[in-house]
């Protein structure tokens, strides 16, 4: 069995595949959070959506890149990777907490644009510092 988990394919398939599992239950989470429906919006065309989705995905992945690197187990890397979106959720709430003068999730709904940009600027950037972090 140790052939097995040694082989670089069958690594490289075990990170995707959890790493995806993970995105899919974390971008859920987004979904329960936020006023909009993502999928929906984006079907239907808003950018901004696109864009804060978008940003949301990067980050992730880009916190799970610094967990792959710096951790030798998949559970580690699990867990620092649950550690670091939790911290981008964080960063999300600190981000909606920081503009009192408009709701972020209803600028993001009505294709506020600008917003949109700075939701995905926001998400991207707090990530590589999650990730400097965990590495």
């Amino acid at each position: 069995m140790d052939a097995f988990w040694s082989n670089e394919y069958v690594y490289i398939a075990a990170y995707c595949s959890v790493v995806v599992l993970c995105a899919v239950v974390f971008l859920a989470f987004f979904e329960l959070v936020t006023k909009y429906r993502n999928w929906e919006e984006i079907k239907n065309g808003n950018m901004a959506v696109a864009m804060a989705t978008g940003g949301k995905i990067f980050g992730i992945a880009n916190i799970f890149r610094h967990a792959i690197i710096q951790h030798d187990s998949l559970l580690d890397m699990i867990y620092w990777g649950v550690f670091g979106f939790i911290m981008l959720v964080a960063g999300y709430f600190i981000f909606e907490f920081l503009t009192p003068g408009f709701k972020i999730d209803d600028e993001i709904q009505n294709d506020n644009r600008a917003v949109g940009f700075i939701a995905m600027v926001i998400s991207i950037g707090f990530s590589y510092v999650i990730g400097a972090g965990i590495s």
